[in-house]
Order: C-alpha cells, then sequence, then structure tokens
C-alpha cells in the first residue's frame, strides 16, 4: 500500500477506521471505449466547422467569427479533451474501506466523493490482459442506452463513478465484493 497516498485519505476517515486498499490511476493519454464513437464524431465537427469558417471568410463579412467558437469546441473534442483527462487522473486518488469508496479529485479545488459499499448496486470491472483496468461503480450507461432504457442515462458530465486505469483491477475488485457481502 501506498503509504503517501494513504496519508492524503487521513483527514477524512473516521477514528475507527482503516484503509483496506488505496492505490491512483495511470497517468498520461488513455483511451475509453466511448472513444470508437467520439473520436470520429470530433474530427467531422472540427472538420465542419473549419470548411464552414474557411467558406464564410471567403465571401467576406464578419459572419465567419460566429464560427470560430464551434471550431474552439471542435479542437478541445479532438485534442484538449484527452490532456484535461490526464491532467484530472494525475490528480485523482482512490481509497476502500471496510464501509466506504473514497475517490478524491479536483484540479483547482480538491473534491472527496464517499461510497457506501452496501449501497452499491452494480459493480463490474474491465480487466486487460497485464492486469490492469477499471471498475465500474453503477448502472452502465451504454447499457441503458442499448436496452432503450432511456430515463437513466446521464448526461456525460453525470457518469457514474468509478475506479479507472488501476493495476490488478481483479484484486481490488474482490476486496469490494469481499466487504459488499460483509
Amino acid at each position: 500500500m501506498d503509504f503517501e497516498i494513504e496519508n492524503e485519505f487521513r483527514p477524512y476517515l473516521s477514528h475507527e477506521e482503516r484503509i483496506l486498499w488505496c492505490g491512483k490511476p495511470k497517468t498520461g493519454i488513455r483511451f475509453r471505449s466511448s472513444d470508437y464513437f467520439f473520436i470520429p464524431f470530433s474530427f467531422l465537427w472540427l472538420g465542419f466547422a473549419v470548411f464552414w469558417v474557411y467558406n464564410a471568410f471567403s465571401i467576406g463579412g464578419y459572419f465567419a467569427f460566429f464560427g470560430i467558437p464551434f471550431i474552439l469546441i471542435g479542437l478541445y473534442m479532438v485534442f484538449g479533451r484527452f490532456f484535461y483527462d490526464a491532467i484530472l487522473r494525475k490528480k485523482t486518488r482512490y481509497a476502500i474501506t471496510e464501509n466506504r469508496i473514497l475517490i478524491l479529485s479536483g484540479l483547482i479545488t480538491r473534491e472527496i466523493k464517499s461510497l457506501n459499499i452496501q449501497t452499491l448496486s452494480d459493480i463490474s470491472f474491465t480487466e486487460k490482459a497485464n492486469g490492469s483496468g477499471s471498475i465500474s461503480l453503477g448502472p452502465n450507461q451504454s447499457r441503458n442506452f442499448m436496452y432503450g432504457d432511456f430515463n437513466n442515462i446521464k448526461p456525460l458530465n453525470q457518469s457514474e463513478p468509478g475506479i479507472e486505469f488501476i493495476d490488478e483491477v481483479r484484486k481490488v475488485y474482490n476486496i469490494l465484493i469481499e466487504q459488499q457481502n460483509r
């Protein structure tokens, strides 16, 4: 266990609570399964915005300036979101106690999310060949979409919390299930 990470969680623990596992996500640029859709979409968005602004400039006038925000949005979708995600993950920490999952994150201000293990409805994980992976804590959004359950789909910025891009994901998953079954 990483004692530096464990010490970051000390102020958020009750006096009898102990950490069973703590860790942090892998850093750098990482791709998610949702990127199979978003990468082509973001290139189409950016390409159309550049095409529109170029044509509007070629006719003349100030109308082309209205397309510049769409180019900026497209640049964020193509490149910026990956850097933002990498910076956010660099500052994210996870901890599991007997009763809770704690997620410490935030760029400017620190946000602590506390999830009661006993009240989690769905816990699932994805594992790569090297043992790393992610744990989903809550209903799977893509499954809701596939089966037409549109009432339970949340906006992109309100996705279910998770423990992402960690080593030994199966070990951490087993800790969670063991605590949930207690």
